[in-house]
């Protein structure tokens, strides 16, 4: 059996141990934020943003969806990262030992109670697995896993969470071992195509963007599934696009950047006249220029010889 190596000693001293300072929600829960949440994840059960609706069901008001148990924690964006206060010394000491690389690999919630508007979240977090060094496709690390707990306003608790990420020595990092295999031909990420959205990816290649309509109802969606979220029916037709749209949301990424791409780089979620959202890049926006609600042309970008996908930029006006 192999001997622990000294990093890894060094790390198991954390076990149990604080793994970040105590936080506080910045905001109490509310409703103006559960309902964009929903909106962005497209959750629609009334009792999270209709009064009536929750009473019905029993209680007093709107209540938080339980996923959102994290959010109302969660630090506040900064562009040069996480600040020293808020970092996990125990993944520090990773770091610096050269295990740069981080990946969450899995997240495992429960809940006490739902959260009504007012609660105010806190949440305190220890260090609550280190495994030994493991050999994956990423790189050599070790996973960590961190138990948070969390309580309102009372210090009742309310949910709890295991966070697992992965701290690995990128493969890039480690010695190399033969020259490199000539590049494949193409290199971009190819789209997981699957019986139920084979005909979205062939309109695609036509340059057209299909969303599918429900035979019995008449409801849009998309992605593509097999069957209506509304009436149930497995019967439905492809609608081609307008192409015009307005922009819901934006992120803007700067890393991992991927060869055949131009960074920095928009990903809309752009919502359609047709009712639907979906996420595409950005043409020709400068970060400053994106603002929420701006309309949107639809547009196409090759990729590759003979693979392009849709993007959108600003619609004239």
């Amino acid at each position: 059996m192999n001997e622990p190596s000294d990093l890894y000693t060094q790390a198991l001293a954390w076990l149990g141990k604080e793994a970040t300072r105590p936080v506080e929600a910045r905001d109490p829960v509310n409703v103006p934020m559960i309902r964009r949440w929903c909106e962005a994840m497209g959750e629609e059960n009334p009792i999270y943003v209709d009064a009536a609706a929750a009473a019905a069901q029993g209680f007093a008001g709107p209540v938080s969806p339980p996923a959102m148990l994290e959010v109302w924690t969660m630090a506040r964006f900064r562009h040069t990262g996480r600040s020293a206060e808020d970092s996990i010394p125990a993944l520090v000491l990773f770091d610096e030992a050269g295990y740069s690389g981080v990946v969450a690999t899995n997240i495992e919630q429960e809940y006490d109670r739902y959260l009504v508007e007012g609660d105010r979240v806190s949440y305190t977090a220890v260090i609550d697995e280190i495994s030994p060094e493991k050999r994956t496709g990423l790189g050599i690390g070790h996973f960590v896993t961190i138990r948070y707990e969390f309580t309102d306003q009372n210090g009742e608790p309310v949910g709890r969470m295991l966070f697992r990420v992965l701290k690995f020595k990128p493969n890039l990092a480690q010695p190399a071992a033969a020259a490199p295999a000539a590049p494949a031909e193409f290199s971009h990420p190819r789209p997981a195509v699957t019986h139920d959205n084979a005909h979205y990816w062939e309109g695609i290649a036509r340059r057209e963007l299909l969303i599918q309509q429900c035979s019995s109802c008449g409801h849009m969606r998309h992605p593509p599934g097999p069957g209506c979220p509304k009436c149930q029916s497995l019967e439905w037709q492809a609608v081609k696009a307008s192409g015009r749209g307005k922009l819901h949301s934006f992120v803007v990424v700067h890393q991992p950047r991927i060869p055949s791409l131009q960074y920095p780089l928009p990903v809309l979620l752009v919502e359609l006249e047709e009712g639907v959202r979906l996420i595409a890049n950005g043409l020709d926006l400068p970060e400053a220029d994106i603002t929420i609600g701006m309309p949107l042309q639809l547009d196409w970008v090759e990729i590759e010889p003979g693979y392009v996908l849709p993007a959108f930029r600003a619609a004239e006006v």
